[in-house]
């Protein structure tokens, strides 16, 4: 599947969020929500109605995908609003059942499986969060989540059609108040009660409503893990091998960046020399029909599943430009490579500041990264501006890489879990680092990886931070395939900490120099007051120290 801006690039070992929206969090495990901005008012502002009606508003549309991103978005200004808190459940629980019920990979192991390896997978599933996961899991909040999730489930047009197509409204109220007696009825304090129960409902499920156990156990599977944080989940298994070819760095697709809408597709980027880029197709088109099918009529998530296909297959897509015209093309699926190092470039020639930005940290990540650097110093590169804003993370592996090109020695980053096998110090081993002068950009939507090469320059003091404080996702992730049945989970494992030993998590990397911005007038979102105005700021932090460097007589900031 082509690239969605709601997912993120992720790993065997990752510092990066997976998870479908770089701003959302979920229920933690107190079954209260976490939130990744610091609170720094004595009293809570007052929400305004408008806002929790704008969301129920899209709630009623079935714009899941939208209802979640606006909860987010409301939360960051209203952190401890209870029913914003209770929406986004809602709406975090539907936006994952939609993208499962339009996943033609999921559907298939529905049909594959039965229900003893469906239990299996569960049971591998537990036993994966008992042994790895971060924290330790409360069993009797996970199965009540997984509950909810099939409640949930159980109301929703696409579960029924597929799997209970004649139950009466009725028929689903009585079997879902079983289910909850039943849970009141039996204590659920370790692993094997929180299995015993997830099996004890779907065979009542399946006498009450006649739905297929698997069926069950998987939306038990999907909000066990879901529950545990904002970056654990289940993948199917496509989307486990889209994750895989993310973290290689390539793709097959069509070479497109998307945004998903009610009845299009929106372009928001088009990767140079994939089969998009090839056919014309430019950033802004928007998708409005794929193989005859309007997205309208299929649902976006589904059309956006629509674009998958094996290597070398065809795909016809009706293109709706800026300028309304309308054209129907026909494209080849081939295999994309991702690039995660971008905009390589000069941008003050007279003062020599060079400028690349970081789309996210991928395993080729260092290697390209080694060839912009070597080519801005052979184009007369005095200082470096590294762009990680909007970066949402990538492999631990590469944002380690990536620092250790620029700090001589010490910490660059630690993990601590609560297994044993999680607590890991990485240090820097390059010899011959480079020596430029440095400044990373930074913003809220910088996070994971972003962060561990951010707090590592402002720790060693080998640069200056400019624009926002990070998002503050200080977790690592590792992607566990099943052994049971195609996909894989995403577990958080460990949280990572800068040299100096400061958590990262709901905290973030603090610039050095804060880029202003300026509130629009209904306060729901904030604009830039210029057209860059972070990046201006930043190539004057940079040609201070082109100027400091030259007033010192420094004769090695071009090189390593």
């Amino acid at each position: 599947m082509d690239i969605d801006r709601r997912k993120l690039a992720a790993g065997m070992v990752l510092a990066a969020v997976a998870f479908l929206m770089p701003n959302l969090d979920a229920l933690g495990q107190s079954g209260t929500f976490e939130t990744n901005t610091l609170q720094t008012q004595t009293v809570a502002p007052r929400l305004p109605a408008s806002l929790l009606e704008q969301g129920i508003q899209l709630e009623q549309q079935g714009q899941w995908a939208e209802a979640l991103s606006h909860y987010q978005r409301a939360i960051k200004q209203y952190p401890a609003d209870g029913d914003l808190r209770h929406r986004r459940t809602i709406a975090r629980i539907h936006f994952d059942l939609d993208r499962r019920y339009s996943d033609s990979s999921f559907l298939e192991t529905i049909a594959s499986t039965n229900g003893h390896t469906a239990l299996k997978v569960y049971s591998e599933v537990l036993l994966k969060i008992q042994s790895y996961y971060v924290n330790q899991p409360q069993w009797v909040y996970l199965a009540n989540f997984g509950l909810t999730n099939l409640e949930v489930a159980l109301k929703e047009e696409n579960f029924k059609r597929l799997n209970m197509p004649h139950a009466t409204p009725q028929q689903i109220s009585t079997a879902i108040q079983k289910m909850r007696n039943r849970l009141d009825q039996q204590p659920v304090r370790n692993r094997s009660d929180a299995y015993m129960i997830a099996k004890t409902v779907a065979q009542m499920m399946q006498q009450e409503l006649n739905v297929p156990i698997q069926s069950t156990i998987y939306e038990f599977t999907s909000g066990a893990i879901a529950s545990l944080d904002p970056y654990s989940a289940f993948m199917s298994n496509s989307q486990y091998s889209e994750t895989m070819s993310q973290i290689e760095g390539n793709f097959v697709g069509l070479g497109v960046e998307l945004k998903t809408h009610p009845d299009n597709l929106e372009i928001v980027n088009v990767i140079p020399g994939g089969p998009a880029s090839q056919g014309e197709v430019h950033a802004g088109d928007q998708i409005t029909a794929i193989d005859n099918q309007r997205v309208a009529d299929v649902g976006s998530e589904r059309a956006a599943d629509m674009l998958r296909g094996v290597e070398g297959s065809v795909v016809s897509i009706t293109l709706t430009r800026p300028s309304q015209t309308t054209q129907t093309i026909v494209l080849k699926r081939r295999r994309v490579e991702i690039p995660s190092v971008d905009q390589v470039r000069i941008v003050d020639p007279e003062n020599g500041v060079a400028y690349i930005r970081l789309t996210n940290f991928q395993k080729t990540t260092a290697r390209d990264f080694d060839e912009a650097l070597w080519k801005l110093h052979g184009q007369g590169m005095r200082t470096l501006i590294v762009d990680v804003r909007s970066n949402p993370g990538g492999l631990l592996s590469a944002a380690v890489d990536v620092s250790d090109r620029f700090v001589n020695s010490g910490i660059i980053v630690s993990t601590r879990g609560r297994n044993p096998m999680e607590d890991f110090t990485h240090r820097a081993k390059m010899t011959n680092t480079w020596r430029v002068p440095l400044v990373v950009m930074v913003d809220e939507n910088s996070a994971s990886a972003s962060e561990i090469f951010a707090a590592a320059i402002s720790d060693h003091r080998r640069g200056t931070l400019v624009g926002k404080r990070s998002y503050g996702k200080g977790s690592v992730q590792g992607i566990f395939p099943l052994n049971t049945s195609d996909g894989g989970i995403r577990l958080t494992t460990a949280k990572f900490f800068s040299p100096s030993g400061n958590p990262i998590s709901q905290v973030g990397v603090t610039p050095d120099v804060t880029v202003q911005y300026t509130a629009l007038a209904n306060g729901q979102d904030v604009v830039k007051s210029e057209e860059d105005n972070a990046l201006r700021i930043a190539i004057e932090v940079a040609n201070r120290s082109v100027t400091a460097n030259r007033a010192s007589d420094t004769s090695t900031v071009s090189g390593r």
